[in-house]
């Protein structure tokens, strides 16, 4: 049930230091649906869509929808702020997995991994702060 949509960048196709030509393109594919595949495996419901933003040694990605049924009553009965609390825990112990997961395709180092969700509209927001090329591909 989910749809994938992709961002195109006006950054050069870049290969990975150490890895075979990749398109940016294909990059941002294999994050967009890895990381719907880890919504859905540890909530249960992956969002609707998911679009990746990748330039230069920033990649965001931002999910829209997928709330699941359970934080859908508690924000319809006013409980905002528990479940925005829940998703900021979720995401804190799942970011190891969401930077290994774009290390991994990215071939670089994460830097720094930032999070954010609001519910109206439902939106998640991933921001991942990659070591520059040159840097080589430290392991994370």
């Amino acid at each position: 049930m989910s749809s994938v949509a992709e961002s195109t960048t006006h950054a050069p196709e870049a290969a990975p230091t150490g890895q075979r030509a990749q398109p940016r393109g294909e990059i941002r594919t294999r994050i967009s649906d890895g990381l719907v595949a880890l919504f859905k495996e540890y909530y249960g419901r992956g969002p609707d869509q998911a679009r990746v933003y990748y330039v230069d040694d920033v990649v965001v990605v931002v999910l829209r929808g997928g709330f699941t049924r359970v934080e859908q009553t508690l924000l319809d009965s006013g409980h905002r702020d528990i479940v925005i609390e829940q998703r900021i825990m979720f995401q804190g112990v799942m970011a190891d997995r969401f930077k290994a997961l774009v290390h991994e395709i990215t071939g670089r180092h994460v830097l720094g991994f930032v999070s954010g969700n609001q519910p109206d509209p439902e939106m998640t927001c991933e921001v991942f702060v990659l070591a520059p090329e040159d840097a080589g591909t430290d392991a994370s």
